[in-house]
């Protein structure tokens, strides 16, 4: 207690009066052990608190870099239809003369690839008392586990495209068996780790990649890649990396600004993905190189997250709602553009 304030009861009122009469300072602090409770009460009016709940740390990625197809309905599989052409006769180039007999004809063979398609399905459940009780202070229960659902189901998503799930024998963008995967050419220091070539030899890297894939596709430039994807810790070499002593341009931009599809009027996109991390042969760090365009690549949603149905839980005291919603897998529509170069 400072110096000059004195301590009265509350009940000594002429006390009280003939120092407020004289000007003089007191407190009035008259708490028991029956009422100290009220303290407490006051230190928690006090508090300053943060309303913002924080949420767990996580990265969803797969709308950056794939198409989904939405619709449809309740499905078992979806499919594609392909067609491929070829002539019979011994005159495939269809040059004829006045007296020519043999004239190629022109066959169509059409195909179909089935894939297929998961239902996913999550409940929320929100207990009465416990939903009344937040109420009290402003918060839902309902929202707060509607973001974690939410959250599953995007991270069901970023599964499904990127790797697949090994239970269900299904892959995804970086491990599909179908796509041609090498090690990347070692570079003056005898290695093939980016961290230790020069920016040329990594610029030589990525272009051998995008001209394999659009050597493959017959030099058609729909099929040469603009994607490509790399593990986080390469990405941020080459965004920290300068190229020169000038310090005046990161790896990054120079491989953006210097590839073989900027000078076909393609517009490269190098990503940083999590799931390229060991993903290479014998657990290597793997470059993902692909045309991220629906024509070549895409996978289907067609039923999206929905809420379905709810109903009250006289059992459990509580309301229970059903979200439900379908995939499709990964489809490489033509296995010719992508890439995969192991060794970064």
């Amino acid at each position: 207690m400072s110096v000059g304030v004195q301590t009265y009861p509350i009940k000594d009122v002429k006390t009280i009066d003939s120092m407020v009469a004289s000007g003089g300072r007191f407190s009035m602090m008259a708490m028991d052990s029956a009422t100290a409770g009220g303290m407490a009460f006051l230190v928690g009016e006090l508090e300053k608190r943060d309303p913002k709940v924080r949420e767990p740390l996580t990265a969803v990625t797969w709308a950056r870099d794939i198409v989904a197809k939405t619709g449809g309905g309740w499905v078992e599989f979806t499919s594609t239809m392909n067609v491929s052409y070829a002539t019979a006769g011994p005159n495939q180039n269809g040059i004829i003369g006045g007296e020519s007999t043999a004239i190629p004809v022109m066959q169509a063979d059409i195909g179909k690839d089935i894939y297929k398609v998961f239902s996913w399905a999550n409940i929320l459940k929100i207990p009465f008392v416990d939903q009344a009780k937040l109420q009290n202070i402003g918060r839902s229960l309902d929202d707060i586990l509607d973001k974690g659902l939410r959250l599953n189901y995007n991270k069901t998503l970023d599964q499904n495209v990127y790797k697949g799930f090994d239970e269900y024998g299904t892959t995804g963008l970086v491990n599909d068996p179908n796509v041609t995967a090498a090690s990347v050419a070692a570079g003056a220091s005898t290695t093939t780790a980016w961290n230790t070539k020069t920016p040329d030899e990594i610029l030589n890297d990525i272009n051998q990649l995008m001209v394999a894939g659009w050597a493959a596709s017959e030099y058609d430039l729909s099929g040469m890649p603009n994607h490509i994807l790399i593990p986080p810790a390469q990405y941020a070499y080459l965004v920290a990396t300068k190229i020169s002593t000038a310090g005046n341009q990161s790896i990054l931009q120079f491989l953006l600004e210097n590839n073989i599809g900027k000078n076909q009027g393609i517009d490269l996109a190098i990503m940083p993905s999590r799931w390229c991390i060991g993903s290479g042969t014998g657990g290597t760090d793997r470059m993902v190189c692909y045309v991220n365009d629906e024509d070549r690549l895409y996978f289907d949603l067609p039923v999206p997250l929905s809420r379905i149905m709810t109903q009250p839980s006289v059992q459990d005291v509580a309301y229970l709602t059903a979200y439900a919603a379908q995939l499709g897998v990964v489809k490489f529509l033509a296995f010719q553009p992508p890439r995969y170069g192991d060794g970064i």
